[in-house]
């Protein structure tokens, strides 16, 4: 795939074979405004890392993109955690509750070009869950299973960020079900297709297993600032 292809929303569901899968939060937007876009990018992290990644706008607001969200409910909602981990365990919307909560802002970035700024997001490190299930040493990919058979994967180096939240609460609510709810995760330094809503299971791998984009051609890494947005060609 070129580097430059630009995939508009109408290809990723020509691409899932005409299955409506939303890859991030909804994205009918509000642009901000060029001076502002033109602060931002002038904007560093404490990182040093630029604020806004290359190639992407800051939005104001964004609305539903649909999706495929099952049918679990806050009342039935389960979690499964296994694989390469030495304590499997099944968490409940209550267990999850009665664990370590946390409040993040963050930017997120899709990879469709927007970016949200400073949204805000409450449930429990993924770091807390690792350390509940102990990891082998076998177990060095991560890979998030979520309804209508949507995957994705990160190197658990990465899922052990304290960035990284299985979110059960945006802007100070229970998160919608068109945003991921009851749980999704939020990886704020990829790209979003990254953030798998629906959350159904996590499964510690000892082996790299590309998700749903990825297999279809978008990056496995997903870096936002190197603009790892498609595969490289080959």
């Amino acid at each position: 795939m070129q580097e430059d292809l630009k995939i508009s929303r109408r290809t990723f569901l020509v691409a899932a074979g005409g299955t409506i899968i939303s890859i991030g939060l909804p994205g009918v937007f509000t642009k901000l405004s060029n001076a502002e876009q033109c602060a931002l990018a002038a904007d560093t992290r404490p990182d040093g890392r630029p604020r806004l990644p290359p190639g992407q706008l800051a939005i104001g607001k964004i609305q539903d993109m649909g999706g495929t969200p099952g049918t679990t409910t806050v009342a039935n909602w389960s979690m499964r955690i296994y694989g390469e981990v030495e304590e499997p365990t099944v968490l409940s919307y209550q267990e999850l509750l009665s664990l370590d909560q946390v409040h993040i802002t963050c930017d997120i970035h899709c990879v469709t070009g927007w970016t949200l700024l400073d949204s805000e997001w409450s449930g429990v490190h993924l770091p807390t869950i690792m350390d509940r299930v102990k990891p082998r040493r076998s177990g060095v990919f991560v890979i998030f299973e979520a309804a209508g058979g949507y995957t994705s994967n990160v190197p658990i180096g990465e899922a052990r960020k304290q960035s990284v939240i299985l979110a059960h609460s945006f802007f100070g609510e229970r998160l919608p079900k068109e945003h991921g709810g009851p749980v999704r995760v939020v990886i704020p330094d990829r790209y979003f297709y990254k953030s798998a809503k629906w959350l159904e299971a996590i499964r510690v791998a000892s082996r790299d297993e590309p998700g749903f984009w990825e297999r279809r051609g978008y990056s496995n890494s997903a870096d936002p600032w190197k603009e790892e947005r498609y595969q490289q060609s080959r």
